[in-house]
């Protein structure tokens, strides 16, 4: 330490610690969120004086929107050639992480777990996130474009895949899932936004790539509505009566446990598919990482109901946490070893 350097004070110096390791203040927006749910979930609930459930339907397709604006069809183009990378992070994402959780309902069929279990599930189908990948991969020393573009990609088949995913389990215990009108919800809702932006992206691009950061402030913003009526609407209803702190204990386990088992798959593929260097870094990082916007916005779509959706999201949000704070050590490791 320098003559004219200060020693940081506690919090400082766990804010620094924090941001290092890829935490932020949604992630504690987001605790807060649900904390406030337990304590006032009559805001959520009553559709007086203001709806926050319809609000954020609303923000959903507004979120949607912004996101095809932002989509630039040229660098797009820029990664469509390497179509291995391409193949290995969509079957992770859409195939691998089902294909996992599925076999395990058998062990929690008819226990009170079951439905810790098909929050598991959903996030095991949900498509992979983009801003983070693309920074990690970027971080790391990766294919930039390939993570563009298997991000990008992801998001837009997620809108169909995880609703088909969901429908396999849905459709055999809720009569009141109908798939078509499902799709048609997504379609209206989210799908319809997308094209519309981009459509538009070539006269708004530009805007929206510049204020991408005021963006992602209103997407987190609809995100920690969505969390907040659907855990007003779990707590109302005492839905989380059945589970202990060690349920979630565990779940948090299983979850890092969940996110290295992947992480150590697509390594050993890539190795056998003889990836170099970089298309490794972009596989691993895209095909692990699972899109806490699209499994708050969809929800809404795919769990109408609104009382079970706060334990549906638990797993997501668990994971979502546990994802920033993994992937940012590995991709900072990996940038040392690159530069060694």
């Amino acid at each position: 330490m320098t003559k004219n350097q200060q020693p940081l004070g506690l919090i400082p110096r766990a804010g620094a610690m924090a941001a290092r390791v890829g935490l932020d203040w949604f992630l504690l927006a987001l605790i807060s969120m649900i904390v406030l749910a337990y304590l006032w979930p009559e805001l959520g609930v009553d559709r007086e004086p203001i709806s926050l459930g319809d609000l954020a339907n609303y923000g959903v397709s507004v979120i949607f929107f912004f996101y095809g604006l932002r989509l630039s069809p040229e660098k797009l183009r820029v990664g469509l050639s390497n179509w291995k990378l391409h193949v290995v992070v969509q079957l992770s994402t859409f195939v691998l992480f089902p294909l996992l959780i599925l076999p395990l309902h058998t062990f929690f069929e008819d226990t009170p777990q079951e439905l810790l279990w098909l929050g598991v599930f959903y996030l095991a189908a949900l498509p992979s996130t983009v801003s983070s990948s693309v920074v990690m991969v970027s971080i790391a020393g990766g294919n930039i474009p390939g993570a563009i573009f298997n991000a990008s990609i992801s998001s837009l088949m997620g809108i169909f895949i995880t609703p088909l995913w969901m429908g396999l389990f849905l459709t055999a215990n809720t009569e009141s899932f109908d798939m078509g009108s499902i799709m048609g919800k997504l379609a209206l809702q989210v799908l319809l936004p997308v094209i519309m932006g981009i459509v538009l992206h070539r006269f708004w691009g530009e805007f929206a790539e510049r204020n991408k950061s005021r963006l992602r402030i209103f997407d987190q913003i609809i995100i920690l509505i969505i969390v907040y009526t659907s855990f007003c609407e779990s707590f109302a209803r005492e839905m989380f009566s059945g589970y202990s702190v060690g349920d979630i204990l565990i779940l948090g386990t299983a979850m890092i446990g969940l996110f290295f088992l992947v992480y150590g798959l697509i390594l050993g593929i890539t190795k056998l598919l003889g990836f170099n260097r970089e298309n490794q870094v972009t596989a691993i990082f895209c095909g692990s990482k699972k899109s806490l916007v699209h499994g708050t916005v969809m929800s809404k779509v795919l769990f109408p109901g609104g009382n079970m959706v706060g334990i549906i999201l638990l797993p997501i949000m668990i994971y979502h946490a546990l994802q920033l704070l993994a992937a940012s050590i590995i991709a900072k490791a990996e940038a040392r070893k690159a530069a060694d």
